[in-house]
Formats: C-alpha cells, structure tokens, sequence
C-alpha cells in the first residue's frame, strides 16, 4: 500500500493498511493509524500522531515546525483523531513549548483546501474549515463549527461549538456558541436557528437559547446584567448553560 517512490524515515509507524501515495514523505517520528490514506506529495513530519480512516489529500504539510520566531526546535506535538478530511494544501503545524506544545485535531473534521490550523490550536469534531480559511496561534474551535471560506481568527480566539461565520469574516474576539457571525472584526448577528434544528435541537432548547441571546445581544443591558437576568428568568439546559459559561469565561470578549 506504500508507493515505490515514498519516502518512509526509519522510525515512523504505520499501520498495516495505510495508504501512501508517491513521493510522500513521512517522519521518523510519524505515527499513523489503521485506514488513513495519504495521496502523492504530502509532507509529514515531526512528533504527530494520525489516528485511524482519515483521508489526506495531495500537497498538504501535516505537523511541520510552527510558524513562530521563539520556537528553538523543542519536541512539541500534533495530534489527529479519526475521520478527518484534510484536502489540497492544508496546513496543520506542531506545537510550542510555551503553548503547552500540542496542537489537538479531534474527529470528522473537514479542512477545505488552503486551510491552515497554527500551532497549539485546538479543534474539536464535525468541524469545517473552509477554503483559506485561517487559525492564528491557540485557538479553539468547538465542535460543530462552519468558519467560511477566507476568513481570519485572531491568536487565542474561541470559536463557539454550532456557530458559523461568514466568508471573509476577520474575528478579533470570542464567537459564542449557536450564533452567526460575520465581518471585518466580525460581529454576532443572529443565532443558526438552521443548523441547530438541523442537529436535533429540541424546540424547547432553541426557545431558551432565543430568550437568552436576546438579552444579552438585543436588550441594552450591560453584560452582567444580561446574564444574572438569564440566571433568573430562564430554564436551564446543559446547552444553554454551555452558552453562558463560553461567555463568562471569555478571556478577548465576545463579539457582541
């Protein structure tokens, strides 16, 4: 299954029914899971760890050195789940040392061509990246995100789990899970009604996450008031409790 023109350093760990297409080239310290096949020209490379039945597409650097000025050559991480799509000319770079030296892919993620993910990233499952689409260093992505094609995420941004954000957007802040997003230094304009009804979210939990946006994005009160108002008016659910912890705990502040 390995192509008589790949380069395999000695060292590297494949599974038995990897896929490796030609001139390939995969790090000694390459380690790589049952079902993932790679296509002809893709560099892999230093201390990364590839799980099972993801698909990587031809041109694409896979755990390079990160892209920063005090990186010294540590031995710092990247980390892939399984199922990933990961297309033409994606980027996916290590960890630092000061970054805590892990950048973390989780599971059935889809990285469009030209997407990069920088280092000490953390991107969680079923997100999507689209074309161009770019992650400065230590930012998180949780799961269920759409980030379009072109756009920018500011260093340790957070991106909130089922959110979407328009193509071109540039995001300077913290994006709150369930809402949409978009813009130069993008701005919170609406809640994805559409893909929370799209993954099973019950009417009565929609209808919390409405009350609760509402106040804080539409009814003039200061943040902390919005929020000790939602604590008090406001059934909870784990899902709108996730919504007012992401906030709470914003270190950049939301994109209000």
């Amino acid at each position: 299954m390995i192509h008589s023109t790949a380069i395999i350093q000695p060292g590297a760990q494949l599974a038995d029914n990897v896929t490796v297409g030609p001139y390939t080239v995969i790090g000694e310290h390459v380690v790589i899971g049952s079902g993932t096949t790679i296509a002809s020209h893709v560099a892999i490379e230093g201390w990364t760890e590839i799980g099972c039945d993801n698909q990587i597409f031809q041109f694409s650097s896979i755990g390079a050195a990160p892209q920063d000025l005090k990186y010294a050559g540590q031995e710092t991480y990247l980390k892939i789940g399984d199922r990933n799509r990961i297309r033409e000319f994606t980027t996916l770079n290590r960890g630092t040392a000061e970054g805590g030296g892990l950048t973390s892919v989780g599971n059935d993620n889809l990285f469009m061509a030209y997407s990069h993910v920088a280092h000490d990233c953390i991107v969680h499952d079923h997100a999507i990246l689209a074309n161009g689409a770019t992650l400065a260093g230590h930012v998180e992505v949780e799961s269920s995100a759409i980030l379009g094609g072109l756009i920018a995420i500011h260093q340790f941004c957070r991106i909130g789990c089922h959110t979407m954000i328009s193509g071109g957007s540039m995001v300077n802040q913290d994006v709150p899970p369930y809402t949409i997003a978009q813009g130069d230094r993008a701005k919170t304009v609406g809640l994805n009604l559409v893909g929370l009804k799209r993954r099973g979210f019950s009417e009565e939990t929609i209808r919390g996450i409405k009350k609760a946006y509402r106040m804080i994005f539409r009814s003039g009160l200061r943040l902390e008031e919005a929020l000790k108002k939602i604590d008090v008016d406001i059934e909870r659910s784990p899902e709108l409790d996730h919504f007012v912890n992401f906030i709470k705990d914003s270190q950049r502040g939301i994109a209000r």
